[in-house]
């Protein structure tokens, strides 16, 4: 099993440059066999733009997480206390593996019914989205 997550664009950007080792997350996948990120792109690209693979998933006080993967964020300190607000336990997906896409994927043509999702979807691991 794969998960689609919304990615803001100059996020999704920063993890297929390299600079954004962890993406964050305030809740997590209930499914443990989930080793395959497919990344959306979210407004104003709007596009399927490439995957990753999972290394780990940390879950942790917000702030234990960013004493642990500061060095990687690709966010500053005071935007990922900021998201974490009020929360007392957060998510860190740990990226490895990225492969962008050369041409990006219109979600629509290849997912029947397609809602961008607020956080992640499941999607079958036997979906192909590049060429």
């Amino acid at each position: 099993m794969d998960v689609l997550l919304s990615i803001k664009p100059r996020f999704a950007e920063r993890i297929f440059n390299g600079t954004k080792k962890y993406e964050y997350r305030k809740t997590i996948f209930s499914r443990a066999d989930v080793q395959k990120v497919v990344v959306y792109a979210s407004s104003p690209v709007k596009k399927i733009v490439g995957e990753f693979r999972i290394a780990e998933i940390i879950w942790d006080k917000p702030e234990s997480i960013w004493l642990r993967t500061c060095i990687s964020a690709g966010v500053k300190r005071d935007f990922f206390l900021q998201y974490f607000t009020g929360k007392d336990k957060g998510y860190a997906i740990n990226i490895k593996h990225t492969k962008r896409y050369e041409v990006p994927v219109n979600p629509w043509d290849v997912l029947p019914g397609f809602t961008p999702p607020q956080s992640f979807m499941y999607i079958d691991s036997t979906n192909t989205f590049s060429p």
